[in-house]
């Protein structure tokens, strides 16, 4: 390409030169999106679930590594839920988020630091005010690397004694996630003002997961 742009400018001709440059960033177009393409398909998906979604879906927002988040429902049996009948219970599913990441910045295992250090994970069906099996804690594993991690980690912090009493998340493979309607997408992005519990836990959890021995690699 630069050869051909070479020769259009000895040859001072404005039409060959014009299609030089036109052709130039068309391959250049082409290969950025080959690029963006192949980035895409090394990210990799994770999905929790931790009492009411606004608010652990911001504390991931704001985690390098983390390329994309939506908030929904998962872990039920009722098809295509909305909001009202999630909150009543009787479809099973949780309030979740799925976590779209880039494993070269950021491994599972800081994911599920972050994801016990901001909920509590030894409450049955409850986070702070919020009650019901809709706020339960769990984790859907992707694949079997992310189910060996989670149980790695949750024995870890049951041995080490950092919560009173034994950790009651769920860990089950991932199944259908359906998203939640708009207005609960970044919702406390949208309402800086709106409230949702957070039940913070002891900076224990950072220190007993690093001892505990390393992990996946950044890739």
């Amino acid at each position: 390409m630069k050869i051909l742009i070479s020769a259009a400018l000895r040859d001072k001709s404005a039409s060959r030169l014009a299609l030089a440059v036109v052709l130039f960033a068309a391959c250049q177009g082409f290969w950025d999106r080959v690029e963006a393409q192949e980035l895409k398909l090394s990210y990799r998906k994770a999905t929790f679930a931790g009492g009411c979604f606004w608010g652990i879906e911001k504390v991931f927002l704001e985690l390098d590594g983390v390329v994309s988040t939506q908030v929904g429902y998962t872990g039920g049996v009722t098809k295509n839920p909305v909001y009202n009948q999630v909150c009543s219970g009787r479809t099973g599913h949780a309030e979740a988020i799925e976590i779209t990441y880039d494993p070269a910045r950021v491994r599972y295992e800081d994911l599920l630091e972050v994801f016990f250090t901001h909920h509590d994970p030894t409450t049955l069906n409850r986070q702070g005010p919020d009650t019901g099996t809709q706020y339960r804690s769990a984790v859907f594993y992707h694949d079997l690397p992310q189910k060996e991690a989670v149980i790695k980690a949750k024995d870890v912090l049951d041995r080490a004694g950092v919560f009173k009493t034994k950790i009651v998340t769920e860990i089950q493979p991932v199944g259908e996630f359906y998203p939640a309607e708009e207005y609960h997408q970044k919702y406390l992005q949208k309402n800086p003002h709106g409230y949702c519990s957070i039940q913070l836990q002891s900076p224990r959890i950072k220190q007993a997961l690093k001892e505990s021995g390393p992990g996946e690699t950044h890739e």
